[in-house]
């Protein structure tokens, strides 16, 4: 929109409504575009107008940018991408007390410089993207979303056995990347099977035995922390999940939804400054869970009726928007 020949209005569902989007247009309002809501400050609907050209030509230079990005690293991503189109090129700083998911940033960072642009990190708050013209390879490998994983594999700990994920990359920047280390820290035996000089076959075997994680930062992979809290559910003792304070800001307050279908099945559960705490229990019971139209929440819950009978999950079909055929999937890998 920044870039546009005239106002662009967005709008969405009502699950989108309630999507903080304030960080992102603030920067871009400290580029001259104005930013015209059409419901609440902050979220969505609204249109952005584009800067004059006058503006676009002249006064972008040494151009700095100040957001925070604290509920988000995706409002980091979005400015870093833009970067290259800006006359003189864009200096960006993170004023916020945290930053979660570094792992996407790089990971944007990244992209960027294989399309040949120029970003540089000078501090973990502060960025500098050089004007450059930049345009993708005839070719572009996109790795499979590693995240995506994370119910799959848990499985394997919860309901004892192995699980095999192929084309897993030895080297990625995702954060679910981190998934094999964690895994490891709660006992299960994790190993590859190269298939080609950049991926292979990931397995990971579980007795069944899970060992309780008593801290756990997960602020470089906040994503997976549903399906880690499903498995630590079934530990050895009381665990804890730090670093996702973000997550009150995603589908759905995340934080509090966790904690909520946890002691919904008997399971002790709390919400922390900056996560969960979640205490097992010998007295869990069935009942009906909420998604909250959060894909992630339902995998959670499918994880939980691994252990647990007689768990049902309201609107499983939300998982469709990152795994178009998640009931047929997990059906197959129980057979």
């Amino acid at each position: 929109a920044l870039f546009a020949n005239k106002a662009v209005r967005f709008d969405g569902d009502k699950q989108a409504y309630a999507r903080p989007m304030k960080p992102v247009l603030d920067g871009l309002e400290q580029l001259g575009a104005r930013v015209e809501y059409q419901g609440e400050e902050g979220f969505l609907p609204f249109t952005i107008t584009p800067p004059s050209v006058e503006f676009k030509i002249n006064n972008f230079s040494e151009k700095i940018v100040q957001i925070d990005s604290s509920s988000s690293s995706q409002f980091i991503s979005a400015m870093l991408l833009i970067g290259s189109r800006i006359p003189g090129g864009l200096e960006l700083k993170h004023i916020g007390d945290t930053l979660p998911s570094m792992p996407h940033i790089r990971m944007t960072m990244d992209d960027i410089c294989k399309a040949g642009g120029v970003v540089n990190m000078t501090s973990n708050a502060m960025w500098h993207v050089k004007e450059s013209k930049i345009a993708l390879s005839d070719t572009v490998t996109i790795e499979p979303d590693l995240s995506n994983a994370a119910p799959f594999l848990g499985a394997s700990l919860i309901a004892g056995g192995s699980v095999s994920i192929p084309n897993w990359p030895f080297s990625s920047t995702q954060p679910g990347g981190l998934l094999p280390g964690i895994l490891e820290k709660m006992c299960a035996k994790v190993s590859f099977e190269k298939t080609s000089d950049d991926a292979g076959i990931m397995h990971v075997e579980s007795d069944g035995s899970i060992k309780a994680i008593p801290y756990l930062d997960l602020s470089a992979a906040g994503e997976i922390a549903p399906s880690i809290a499903a498995i630590l559910a079934f530990a050895d003792g009381p665990s804890e999940l730090h670093g996702i304070a973000h997550l009150r800001g995603h589908e759905t307050n995340r934080l509090q939804a966790l904690v909520n279908e946890l002691n919904r099945v008997g399971i002790g559960a709390k919400e922390l400054e900056d996560g969960i705490r979640i205490e097992p229990s010998n007295h869990m019971h069935g009942e009906v869970m909420e998604t909250y139209a959060d894909h992630r929440m339902a995998t959670f819950a499918a994880m939980l009726g691994l252990r647990i009978e007689n768990i049902r999950i309201k609107n499983i079909s939300t998982t469709r928007k990152t795994i178009p055929d998640f009931p047929g999937m997990w059906h197959r890998m129980l057979e």
